[in-house]
């Protein structure tokens, strides 16, 4: 049955199946084990970037394909949610033309990028999503009379997704049953099915038509395969998931602006958490984008509690200060790449299928 719901992908990794495991099994317990508002967002904010992290990975991992303008994607998902919830009101029916509207026009852009793009060479096709990317930002921002421009849109959602609605008043465990539960809760459920669905597009024929395309596009070409139309489904499956990740952030924050989606900060962040986890591994999405986001928002929390305890060292008081949060995730990022170059997933699989195949000359 987990074989089946996985499409046959297991992890293959014990290390690997217990770190999935135990960030699937914090995730849930998150409200009841770290209470507060900050560990609440950011297990929201894994969710969000699990979903974003794989479709980028199905895009970069996958197919070999370098594209600058996935946030694009992500943030027509968030103005989506946004835009049509302020103009409809808090009700399913503007959350339902937000996305629907939001997914038509992600497919329309991907297919033009797609078709007009994919067909030149790499670097050229970055550039060009680059400066898509760049374009639609600057949009953004100066169309404020749908997008609320710099400042961006603050809008409500549907009752049973608001703080100020509870299912029962007396709390459970220690936790407010309230719409923000509910909506955190919507958001792992969403998540584990868009995994589960990618998840079952790379490991299906069309899934490893990508794979060859990536290692000798020449070859597969060869061999019958049209590289363009499948470069290009991969192009709009890859937005289509992205702008999904966007419908959620929105739904989460009830705001969204340039910054909050659409800044080329969040691309440097999906590079890093792809070869942090392992690229062409939808499992490294979900290590790296929990990792990331975890160093990202107490790293500088912990630096505080050793620069306090260090504060009769001078020099090394200054190391550890929290205004160089930043350079010291930069190292880590570092000491990560080189001790797995692979990624944690890939040197993990390595590992482990290096394990299998000696122990029988063992033996």
């Amino acid at each position: 049955m987990l074989n089946h719901l996985l499409s046959g992908d297991l992890p293959r990794s014990r290390v690997l199946a217990l770190m999935l495991v135990l960030i699937l099994a914090g995730l849930l317990l998150t409200p009841f084990i770290f209470p507060g508002a900050k560990a609440l967002n950011v297990a929201a904010k894994i969710c969000i970037f699990i979903v974003l992290v794989s479709s980028f990975d199905l895009l970069l991992g996958y197919t070999g394909i370098v594209s600058f303008a996935h946030t694009m994607f992500f943030g027509i998902g968030a103005y989506g949610i946004a835009i049509a919830l302020t103009r409809f009101g808090p009700t399913w029916k503007g959350v339902a033309v937000g996305v629907v509207a939001a997914l038509g026009v992600s497919l329309v852009l991907s297919l033009l990028i797609g078709l007009f793009s994919l067909r030149v060479k790499a670097m050229f096709y970055a550039m060009i999503t680059l400066a898509v990317a760049s374009a639609f930002m600057t949009m953004a921002s100066q169309f404020s009379e749908f997008t609320g421009g710099e400042d961006g849109l603050s809008f409500k959602v549907p009752e049973l997704l608001t703080p100020g609605f509870s299912l029962r008043e007396a709390p459970f465990l220690g936790v407010s049953l309230d719409g923000k539960l509910i909506t955190f809760y919507l958001l792992i459920a969403v998540t584990v099915v868009l995994f589960l669905v990618m998840l079952r597009i790379v490991n299906s024929p069309f899934g490893r038509v990508l794979q060859a395309i990536r290692e000798n596009e020449f070859r597969a070409e060869a061999l019958g395969y049209r590289t363009v139309s499948y470069r290009t489904s991969s192009n709009v499956l890859s937005a289509m998931f992205a702008t999904l990740a966007g419908t959620l952030l929105a739904l989460w924050l009830r705001y969204n602006g340039p910054d909050t989606s659409l800044s080329f900060e969040i691309m440097v962040d999906l590079l890093l958490m792809v070869v942090i986890g392992g690229m062409g591994t939808l499992y490294g999405s979900v290590v790296g984008a929990a990792l990331f986001i975890v160093a990202q928002n107490y790293l500088q929390d912990l630096m505080k509690l050793a620069g306090n305890a260090s504060a009769g060292i001078p020099l090394l008081r200054d190391l550890v200060h929290p205004d160089r949060w930043l350079l010291w995730l930069g190292i880590l990022f570092i000491l990560s790449v080189y001790r797995f170059p692979a990624g944690i997933v890939g040197n993990l699989r390595l590992s482990a299928w290096r394990k299998r195949t000696q122990a029988p000359k063992e033996g």
